[in-house]
């Protein structure tokens, strides 16, 4: 089965800067090109002198080349060194591509594919997936996914740096990723900005691993060292928007000269303290902390773990902004009775002395006045019970089955349930391949006009597992839900729409479906999917998870094929 317009992101990175230590700086080969930025999500395009002698005698590559007959090269966005990486389009399966491309001959041709080789059997989506590797035609080509909606870490500390808790992430899901690469032996050896990529979920994904390092010739006597620091220097970056080292890189000024390494939060005020001290203990090596006397970290296991040993960093709260139509009173605020002011300053203001009540009724008429009243109150509250209870028993005597105690049982519970506010949702994609990310919000803004949409499958209705298991979503109810039902807006009806519902312990878009709990399951045909939990539990996140869908025709937004759009997801608990 094809897959229409699966996006994905190039491997190339940026070439040029001082490399993170001795042993990387001894191999590297970027030279010192010309450059010229080609776009958001790639490298720049780099014109290399030396060497240039080397692609003269490759095979002249050009837009619209295809290899394999199957990958067209549509903008080459790197050429260095012999390699070229293009940006590309799979015919077969109709979605983007990165690739990478060195001539056979050339003596980094056998380490680039065998680096690609490992890498693809590594199967983490924390890293960009290597999708082929290939020697043909006098050429080697690597193939890679293109992940259009992510952005690079360079671009995001363009902006400024990162807030504590964006750093946390950064730090604690690379230096995890990390440490499992390197339980299975690959190293990555060119961690910089420009290798890690932001998705719109707030995940952090690495490009380039074991195959940067080949193409540029790049090897490391202790590489777990190497990456360790690399990590540091992330997280140093994120953290003061500066590069660690003397010399400026990636858009990043280095710092002052002279001065040697010194502590995050020596750099920029209001630092995070713990992971300023994370970063030293990342980037210093060779003895203990700048900060304190701690045991650095050489190994991405180790950081892993001092990570997870800090104190957890929440994310900052939600900035609540009044609504512009709503006034504070006068006595809200606080001078409701003060005098005027005098010779232009105010008043300090005070509360206001309390106000005694008005004296009760003491007279002989007043005392009358009250029994009076009290007697008419007891009378008209007999009245009224005397007329309640005969209307009551009036409609007991009335034949037929709709009295109030049947009606209670047959609808108790829909009387009972309640709508369910969304907090946040992002898109569940455990195979590593994404449908829309950006249009997740699209589904709870309470306008049916506007949808998330599926990728176009030549197969169907039911999704052929061996290539897709299902597309779906992720939503927050907030804490202390038991959803009883949900209810979809689908854009397309027709044979047929299966959804399941699935009670899920995080918002995570790559948890695995058999760790959760399936709460419910229905098909239908029509354009509104309403799933129904027989036995409603406590589920803060639950999953939307669709495993067929009907076949539809294209659209200014898609081909042709099997495909489905939610406009609105409801759920009451």
């Amino acid at each position: 089965m094809a897959e229409r317009s699966t996006a994905a992101v190039d491997v190339a990175d940026s070439g040029g800067e001082e490399p993170l230590t001795a042993e990387a700086g001894k191999a590297t080969a970027d030279g010192a090109g010309t450059k010229k930025k080609v776009g958001k999500g790639t490298e720049a395009a780099v014109t290399d002198d030396a060497g240039a002698a080397a692609e003269t005698n490759s095979l002249e590559l050009h837009s619209g080349h295809k290899l394999a007959r199957r990958y067209r090269l549509e903008e080459c966005v790197t050429r260095l060194d012999g390699f070229s990486s293009w940006r590309a389009v799979d015919e077969k399966l109709r979605r983007a591509v990165g690739v990478h491309v060195v001539p056979a001959d050339h003596p980094r041709a056998r380490p680039v594919l065998a680096a690609a080789r490992s890498a693809a059997l590594l199967g983490d989506p924390r890293f960009v997936q290597v999708l082929d590797a290939v020697e043909e035609n006098d050429l080697v080509y690597v193939v890679h996914e293109w992940l259009p909606d992510a952005t690079e870490l360079t671009a995001v500390l363009a902006a400024g740096p990162l807030e504590p808790h964006d750093a946390y992430q950064l730090v604690s899901q690379v230096s995890q990723a990390m440490a499992a690469a390197h339980r299975e032996g690959l190293a990555h050896l060119r961690l910089n900005p420009g290798s890690v990529l932001r998705t719109e979920s707030g995940q952090y994904r690495i490009r380039g691993l074991a195959v940067m390092a080949a193409l540029r010739g790049i090897s490391a006597d202790h590489p777990q060292r190497t990456d360790t620091e690399a990590i540091g220097a992330l997280l140093y970056a994120a953290l003061t928007q500066r590069w660690p080292y003397e010399t400026n890189a990636y858009g990043l000024s280095g710092l002052p000269k002279g001065v040697g390494l010194i502590a995050p939060d020596q750099v920029r005020a209001g630092v995070h303290r713990g992971l300023s001290e994370l970063a030293m203990r990342a980037l210093v090596n060779d003895g203990a902390t700048a900060s304190r006397q701690d045991q650095p970290c050489t190994t991405p296991e180790e950081l892993a773990k001092a990570v997870a040993a800090m104190p957890r960093i929440r994310p900052p709260e939600p900035a609540f902004t009044p609504s512009p139509a709503y006034q504070r009173t006068t006595y809200q605020q606080g001078v409701y009775g003060q005098p005027p002011t005098r010779g232009g300053a105010p008043h300090t203001a005070r509360p206001a002395a309390p106000v005694p009540p008005p004296p009760p009724l003491q007279s002989r008429t007043g005392k009358a006045l009250k029994w009076t009243v009290s007697a008419l109150l007891i009378a008209a509250l007999g009245l009224g019970s005397w007329q309640l209870a005969d209307t009551l028993l009036k409609e007991e005597n009335k034949p037929g089955p709709s009295n109030s105690s049947e009606k209670d049982d047959g609808k108790g519970a829909e009387v009972a349930s309640k709508p369910l506010k969304i907090q946040n949702a992002v898109e569940y994609y455990p195979d590593g391949n994404p449908q829309h990310t950006n249009q997740v919000p699209l589904t709870y803004d309470d306008n049916p006009d506007t949808v998330w949409r599926s990728k176009s499958y030549d197969e169907g209705p039911d999704l052929n597992p061996a290539f897709k298991k299902g597309v779906g979503l992720v939503y927050d109810l907030g804490t202390g839900q038991k959803p009883k039902t949900a209810t979809l807006g689908l854009k397309y009806g027709g044979d047929h729409t299966t959804v399941s519902l699935y009670a899920a312990d995080s918002l995570s878009s790559s948890a695995p479906l058999g760790s959760m709990k399936k709460l419910a399951t229905t098909t239908t045909s029509d354009t509104t999917a309403k799933l129904t939990v027989n036995r409603p539990e406590s589920a803060r996140y639950v999953v939307v998870w669709m495993t067929a869908m009907p076949q539809a025709p294209g659209d200014t937004y898609s081909d042709p094929g099997y495909k489905q759009a939610i406009a609105e997801v409801k759920f009451t608990g």
